[in-house]
């Protein structure tokens, strides 16, 4: 008698066990169904949008989130699968960013683009706003080049513009942002500077150029050179603003002859 009452009381302890790992489980389906549904709505979220930012950002929620799922051992499986989700998530997030790299960077000189020198300026003009300080912005064109690159060859012509990159990251400062906007031409971010030392930095650097790219050219020896326009930004300028005070500049130091830097208005 007395051990059909042991046996009875197992039952009932184990239909209680039973029941709790049943609402446990049915919480966690929840969790999961939940889960499964919110990352279907960042899913649509990412087919929508071209930015690698927005779809980095994206992956760090989602990321956060499979992180936060807890499981019990009752679905170790599930849990196993949230693992190797959570690890497919983390190697696309990490060639994302690879890959955001690579697209702001000029692929044969190893500068900045256009879209790498937005995202610069926005951060260098943030700074400068924050802590009162001017920003250097400076247009350069390379000098004759449609003649450097009809004489010695296109090829010549890449090397004279991988060139310039490699003299201008030697001879700028730390801070200093070098980018190609197109061409022959190249846009310069100095930070906290005034006008006379921006000045003194560009003369540096056409001099440092001379020295390194004397050629015979149509039988003359001759060095590459640049014009420039150099502008200070204004607080609060808007990027459009400020390059095209440097490009007027630039334009002005063009007319007046080769191997020019002329400062823009303010």
């Amino acid at each position: 008698m007395q051990e059909a009452i042991k046996q009875k009381r197992k039952g009932i302890l184990r239909l209680i066990k039973s029941s709790d790992t049943i609402k446990s489980e049915l919480k966690t389906m929840d969790d999961c169904d939940n889960y499964y549904k919110q990352v279907e709505r960042y899913a649509d979220q990412i087919r929508k949008t071209h930015s690698a930012d927005e779809i980095i950002r994206i992956l760090d929620i989602v990321l956060s989130e499979t992180r936060s799922l807890n499981f019990g051992d009752e679905i170790y499986t599930a849990h196993e699968q949230v693992k190797r989700a959570e690890q497919k998530i983390e190697s696309l997030k990490s060639e994302l960013e690879q890959l955001r790299g690579l697209v702001q960077i000029d692929q044969m000189t190893g500068a900045l683009n256009r879209r790498g020198l937005d995202e610069i300026f926005k951060r260098e003009a943030a700074r400068a706003d924050r802590n009162a300080q001017s920003l250097g912005v400076v247009i350069i064109n390379l000098d004759d080049f449609k003649q450097i690159n009809d004489s010695l060859g296109h090829s010549y012509g890449d090397s004279v513009l991988n060139n310039l990159v490699m003299i201008a990251k030697e001879t700028l400062r730390p801070s200093d942002v070098v980018a190609r906007s197109g061409g022959e031409e190249f846009v310069l971010l100095l930070p906290d500077v005034e006008m006379e030392e921006a000045l003194t930095i560009i003369h540096r650097l056409q001099n440092n150029l001379m020295k390194s790219s004397l050629q015979q050219i149509n039988n003359q020896l001759t060095s590459i050179t640049f014009s420039a326009g150099v502008a200070l930004r204004t607080f609060g300028e808007p990027q459009h603003s400020v390059l095209k005070r440097a490009d007027q500049a630039l334009y002005q130091a063009k007319r007046t002859g080769r191997n020019h830097v002329i400062p823009a208005l303010q």
